[in-house]
């Protein structure tokens, strides 16, 4: 049986190399499943139109979007989260482990957040981190400690974010835009986006 946690792409090993920690990620299909015709990024507004990297570069081989694929089929299984669960206790511990969630696509159900919910309750000294536009059957919920959620601007529910006081991302054209508006730049090294990092909750990413 394959593995479902990745290595991640070079922005993760880069951020894994300059913290000296442990990387994982775990990724979806962007937008939708094109081998299943499945919704993966129900929320997804101006971003999937006009500037979803997960939809360019690497992400179009279609090797790529067969492993994801397969991946958004573990997700609707009913042993995906022993399955997680089982690849994180295997890890060694010397460093402390986190875990990307969605280099591509979403929280695209309800019932499919709360598996990741029970998998950062089964494991505790795991950090678990996404980026969401799924906020509007997330939000009022309460999180571990070791989960950090930043929600995303460009979704069909951007009247939803209270930018003076949610933890939230927008994406720039310089950093001189990011820097003017008191956003904290998240675009070179992934970790800098998290609470465990930054108590800056304006965090921003330049276009690419």
């Amino acid at each position: 049986m394959n593995k479902l946690l990745g290595k991640g792409n070079s922005k993760l090993q880069r951020t894994q190399k300059e913290f000296g920690v442990k990387i994982f990620n775990f990724s979806i299909p962007a937008g939708n499943d094109k081998l299943t015709g499945k919704i993966t990024c129900p929320f997804a507004g101006k971003c999937f139109e006009d500037f979803c990297y997960a939809m360019e570069g690497n992400y179009k081989f279609n090797n790529v979007q067969i492993a994801l694929s397969n991946r958004h089929k573990a997700t609707r299984e009913s042993d995906f989260v022993e399955r997680i669960n089982s690849e994180l206790s295997k890890v060694k511990n010397d460093k402390q482990v986190y875990v990307r969630i969605h280099d591509s696509g979403d929280f695209y159900s309800p019932a499919y957040f709360e598996k990741w919910l029970q998998i950062a309750y089964n494991n505790p000294n795991v950090r678990f981190y996404a980026y969401t536009k799924s906020h509007s059957f997330i939000r009022g919920r309460q999180l571990p400690e070791n989960m950090d959620l930043i929600y995303s601007l460009g979704s069909k529910n951007d009247e939803l974010i209270n930018i003076d006081t949610e933890r939230h991302s927008k994406i720039f054209q310089s950093i001189e835009a990011m820097e003017n508006e008191g956003y904290f730049d998240s675009s070179y090294l992934d970790l800098n986006a998290t609470k465990w990092v930054t108590n800056n909750h304006k965090i921003g990413l330049l276009l690419h």
